[in-house]
């Protein structure tokens, strides 16, 4: 094999490798995106037996964020990647510890979920949970197809759907508080409610995450201390200085 073949081929090799890896990252988001969808079904519906298959599921994600970790140190061991590439695998390493976490929040649903299914349901079966799960559950849907397609502005724009998760959080922190001091018998369950609505708060903070891990693979800019409003002026302004170079 002449030189310029083997040199093309360790290129495509490396290509090839870097794909997967950003590919595996995608099929963990969407392993994570059905954990949550199924534990905000089993606590809605009640249903115990889904609650505990959510909960028992993230050993999976797990196996998962090791494997795809020790890709990321293979390919920096043996390929030193530059520039962009380097900024993919440190961004895919920030981005899988979130899905990780974000797995693990949907377990802590589940066993809750699974938990309530023995009480009686509330009128409302749990309405303002059901909403907030569907805001942060589209949240982390976005933010992966914004890490799919590199894109920036998305991503800022995901992001900034964190001020309503917190709204609605707050929002049902006042009512359980409300429910517990009228009436002691529902303490119980209104503290259940309050951990489900942090775990889903706290799920929204990672979608953010990997927003902000977004526009440091394109850019290269560590937004993470930034407003976003200074953020997306920044966006804006690469966004615009490139445009020209892409007609």
């Amino acid at each position: 094999m002449e030189k310029s073949d083997l040199s093309h081929h360790i290129l495509s090799r490396y290509n090839d490798d870097l794909e997967r890896v950003r590919t595996n990252v995608l099929q963990m988001g969407g392993l994570v995106e059905e954990q949550l969808k199924l534990a905000v079904e089993a606590l809605v519906e009640g249903d115990s037996r889904l609650g505990e298959q959510v909960a028992r599921g993230d050993v999976k994600v797990n196996a998962m964020e090791v494997a795809i970790d020790d890709d990321c140190s293979r390919i920096l061991a043996t390929r030193s990647p530059a520039a962009s590439d380097l900024r993919l695998i440190v961004a895919v390493i920030k981005t899988i510890t979130d899905l990780e976490r974000i797995g693990d929040e949907a377990e802590k649903i589940g066993y809750i979920g699974s938990r309530l299914a023995a009480v009686e349901r509330p009128a409302d079966r749990y309405r303002e949970l059901k909403h907030l799960g569907r805001i942060v559950g589209d949240m982390v849907h976005e933010a992966l197809d914004a890490f799919a397609r590199l894109d920036a502005e998305g991503a800022v724009a995901i992001a900034k759907k964190d001020r309503l998760v917190d709204e609605e959080y707050e929002a049902i922190q006042r009512q359980c508080i409300t429910f517990m001091m009228e009436d002691p018998r529902t303490i119980r369950r209104a503290l259940d409610v309050l951990w489900v609505a942090r775990a889903l708060e706290r799920i929204g903070d990672h979608a953010k995450n990997v927003c902000e891990y977004v526009v440091y693979m394109v850019y290269g800019k560590d937004i993470r201390h930034l407003s976003l409003e200074d953020v997306e002026k920044h966006v804006q302004s690469k966004s615009q200085k490139a445009a020209p170079e892409g007609h």
